[in-house]
Formats: C-alpha cells, sequence, structure tokens
C-alpha cells in the first residue's frame, strides 16, 4: 500500500484505529470453539463489526504459529479476508542476518501478501534491507517499546547524552524514507514519543499500549502528530475481546466507533479533516 492511500484512508474513516488480532483460544467466546476454525471464525466476525472504523489490522504472528499448520492456514485466511484497501501488519518482530530476512521477508511480503512487517534492529542494516527491497511494502522498526524490560536498554545513554532509541531512529531514518518505513512507539511513554518524533518528523508511528497497558490517545495525538497524521494507534484486548456472548460483534463495534469517535474528534482539532 502505498503512503497516499494510507493517509486518504483515515481521512475517509475519520480513523487511525490498528486492530490487533491477538486470538487467545482461552479469551474467545466459547461457541466458537466449535467450529472446524475458531480462530478464522473469531477473526472474521472482528473484521466484519470493525472494518468500517479501522484502517489496518495486526495480527500477532505469535498467536498463531503456536498451533501450528492450522495456525498458519488461520492466519492466511484471515489476512486473505481483510478488505484490501485496510492496511495489514504482520507483528512478527522479525530480523536477522541477510539471508535470513531475505526469506522472512518473502513469507510476509509474498505468501501471506501483509503491506507490513515488524522487525527488530538490533543486527543493522543488512538485517533490514531485505525488507525494504519490496515495491509499495512497509517495515516497522521496533524504536521505543512500552514494555517495562524497555528500560533494561532503550533508555541507555552514551557519552554524547544520546539515548539508545534516539540513535536507532537517527541512524534507521538513513535505511529508508517515510514511504518505506515506520517506527513502534509505546504509548506509555510520553515524553519519549516526542523525542523519536523530533528524530523522525516525517515517519508513521505504529502505537501499541493505549487503553489496557495505560497510554493515553490525546498524549500519543500532541506528542506524536505529524502533518500526515502519523499514527496508526494499536487496540486488541480493549476491542476483540469487548463482548463474550453469542452477539458479542456488536460490542465489539460500539467498542471500536468509541475509539474512533474519539480519533474523529482528534482529527477535526488537528484540522486534518
Amino acid at each position: 500500500m502505498k503512503l497516499e492511500n494510507l493517509i486518504q484512508n483515515i481521512k475517509q474513516k475519520q480513523s487511525f484505529l490498528c486492530v490487533g488480532l491477538d486470538v487467545d483460544l482461552e479469551k474467545i467466546p466459547a461457541h466458537l470453539l466449535e467450529f472446524e476454525d475458531p480462530i478464522f471464525e473469531f477473526n472474521k466476525r472482528i473484521i466484519d463489526a470493525t472494518k468500517d472504523y479501522a484502517v489496518a489490522y495486526k495480527p500477532n504472528i505469535a498467536f498463531y504459529e503456536c498451533h501450528g499448520s492450522k495456525g498458519w492456514d488461520a492466519l492466511k485466511k484471515t489476512v486473505d479476508y481483510i478488505p484490501e484497501d485496510i492496511f495489514t501488519i504482520a507483528d512478527a518482530k522479525r530480523g536477522d542476518i541477510g539471508n535470513t530476512s531475505h526469506y522472512y521477508a518473502k513469507t510476509f511480503f509474498e505468501y501471506l501478501n501483509f503491506d507490513a512487517v515488524t522487525v527488530a534492529p538490533y543486527m543493522g542494516v543488512d538485517s533490514v534491507t531485505p525488507f525494504l527491497e519490496y515495491k509499495d511494502k512497509w517495515v516497522i522498526l521496533l524504536a521505543l517499546t512500552s514494555n517495562k524490560g524497555a528500560l533494561d536498554f532503550q533508555f541507555t545513554t552514551d557519552i554524547k547524552g544520546e539515548q539508545l532509541f534516539e540513535k536507532v531512529v537517527r541512524k534507521s531514518s538513513e535505511w529508508g524514507d517515510a514511504s518505506k518505513l515506520m517506527y513502534v512507539v509505546g504509548a506509555t511513554r510520553k515524553e519519549s514519543i516526542e523525542k523519536v518524533r523530533a528524530a523522525s518528523p516525517n515517519h508513521f508511528f505504529l502505537v501499541p499500549g493505549v487503553g489496557a497497558q495505560g497510554g493515553s490517545l490525546e498524549d500519543v495525538a500532541n506528542y506524536g502528530w505529524n502533518d500526515n497524521c502519523g499514527l496508526l494507534v494499536n487496540s486488541s484486548r480493549g476491542i476483540i475481546y469487548a463482548g463474550q456472548g453469542v452477539n458479542f460483534d456488536k460490542e465489539v463495534k460500539l467498542a471500536a466507533k468509541n475509539i474512533q469517535s474519539e480519533m474523529a474528534a482528534i482529527l477535526k482539532s488537528k484540522h486534518f479533516i
């Protein structure tokens, strides 16, 4: 997907919502377990309920590959079911030597046909380049995460006073421009979001951590905004597990609509729509 198509979709839906399809069979409505493929059946109903409000979907690959070939089949069917005008993200966090990354890219961009894949930057440019070689495909590089362990490495400071996450963004922005490269930036560290935005003024951010993890949508917009909106804010548990009954999708739809309404208000306040 091209950058302009993503921006157009944000304006059209008045939303920058990404729905995380992290399917835990112990948490989905019990009646779905009777289906031959409960993972896909759950995802199908989530997509039907939220497609008018979401501009992106993000399956976390771990929730699928743990089921072996059945999980991969469910993932393939899920990606194929998502409307073509909605951005798809493989939350895989891959990153290895160049030859290995080449085949990771082939898996997610050719076989599964995702628009984007999350990639770990630790091994440097040659581990990321194979993903960037695909036309109209995206790398979403881990920059600043919202988990507790982020403090172990990401905030370490060199003798010049530059923190590691800032260096990752500064250096990696040389590898791909804003039409091919995004960054994962956790919502729970608002002051640091501002630093990442200063280092990458034009790139989009994929922002987890809003809602269940304590991040504020308003803070994300205030600190991470750019002229193209520049934000895809992910919500997983707060939407997909909003209901548990036979008609759970009605509650899912309402949860997505509520977030979209908040986003529409932000987009209007920024004079983006």
